[in-house]
């Protein structure tokens, strides 16, 4: 995709799509589809790039069991409508015509066989398809609306057209093209912008922590992790800076700073129960934790609640404290490891200035803002793909 095959400076379309990625690319093969001259602009020069990165390179392209309540936003039904009309179902028959090989993980997560370059694939053909034009690598100076026509100023020229979509994304992953630009076209058009800040990313510990647990980068424990009405029972992993690991991504959509986090290192278990089972144990209670715990964890851990003697020298009521502990060990983060290790952004364009249907502006008529620009963020496993291609389709259907 050169300037040559771009089509002539100046060329006026039926839509404008600036964003390449999952929800722009959606859009734009859905809105051709229709009939529409559809025009896709992207500033970076690789295709795709975030799903490439995604799911260790094999794209969990959707999750079997999506549904509002797996998605955060200050306008939470917002998502309702999108997620009805395009389904997980929907884009697996779309994988499936292209004879994507995929499998299921746990949790409903949904993967490719073989590569996540098979959906990029897919979504450029169904682009082609479509007779959407594209420039890229573009990079877009400006936006004006006059007339009912949008105009859009490119290092390739000045594009028009009757409608505009905005797909440009949050701020994960700066250094593969994450930028602001879509929160400055909203505000540019008096949109609200719900203030961003990094989604399923990485949790640091604060200096004593790190000096208590720091040393057990690459242990995983089974854990439920629950902040701010957020609760996930998957692996935490400890990192050389904090806390990682599925539970961790999931609970940092939920932590506000400041905020403690409770882990239940035994889900499902009774820890009052196991330990009045061992009181008369010589055994020291770090070794009889480290039954059900990893060991180094074991042994940091009941340091740090200086109880790293025998069980038969606990008191009943010692024994209740540290039971409930292992239930309800609280973590205060010292922040989260940013944009850089972050998987999506929280926030965005304010939901409550868009149609649910549509995807367009209230009050801008055929302004578009799709996929993670807009403060609709879903859990880790899939969800925020298929918000993309919901969302997508939704604009696509009426742009």
């Amino acid at each position: 995709m050169t300037k040559a095959s771009a089509g002539a400076a100046g060329t006026r379309f039926d839509v404008l799509v600036i964003g390449a990625g999952a929800a722009g690319m959606m859009c734009a093969a859905v809105a051709g589809q229709r009939g529409r001259r559809v025009l896709l602009i992207e500033h970076y020069d690789k295709l795709g790039e975030k799903i490439r990165i995604s799911g260790g390179g094999r794209c969990n392209f959707t999750n079997l069991h999506v549904g509002p309540a797996n998605y955060l936003s200050q306008n939470p039904d917002f998502c309702r409508s999108a997620l009805s009309r395009y389904t997980p179902r929907d884009f697996i028959g779309l994988v499936e015509r292209y004879r994507i090989a995929w499998h299921e993980k746990t949790l409903g997560q949904l993967f490719c066989d073989n590569t996540s370059l098979d959906v990029i694939a897919l979504l450029k053909a169904e682009c082609d398809r479509a007779g959407v034009q594209w420039r890229m690598p573009c990079a877009v100076q400006g936006v004006t609306h006059e007339g009912g026509v949008f105009a859009v100023s490119t290092s390739m020229g000045p594009v028009y057209g009757e409608a505009l979509v905005i797909a440009t994304g949050g701020l994960t992953v700066p250094k593969i093209g994450a930028t602001p630009f879509g929160y400055r076209i909203a505000e540019q058009f008096g949109i609200a912008v719900v203030p961003p800040r990094p989604a399923l990313v990485p949790l640091a510990f604060d200096p004593a922590a790190l000096a208590r647990y720091g040393d057990l980068s690459g242990v995983s424990v089974d854990a439920e992790v629950s902040c701010n009405g957020g609760r996930f029972r998957e692996a935490l992993l400890f990192t050389h800076r904090g806390l990682s690991g599925p539970a961790i991504l999931q609970i940092s959509s939920y932590w506000n700073g400041g905020d403690l986090l409770s882990i239940d290192l035994l889900p499902g278990g009774d820890a009052q129960a196991w330990l009045q089972s061992e009181r008369r144990s010589s055994a020291r209670l770090d070794n009889v934790l480290a039954r059900r715990l990893p060991r180094r964890f074991a042994q940091q851990w009941s340091a740090a609640q200086d109880a790293a003697v025998p069980v038969n020298a606990l008191d009943d009521q010692r024994r209740r404290e540290l039971a409930g502990m292992l239930h309800a060990w609280t973590v205060l983060p010292s922040g989260t490891l940013g944009y850089n290790k972050a998987e999506v952004t929280l926030g965005g364009v304010d939901t409550r200035a868009l149609s649910s249907r549509t995807m367009a502006a209230t009050k801008v008529p055929r302004l578009h803002f799709i996929g993670e620009v807009v403060d609709v963020t879903g859990w880790l496993g899939g969800y925020n793909f298929q918000w993309a291609w919901s969302s997508g389709y939704a604009a696509g259907q009426h742009a």
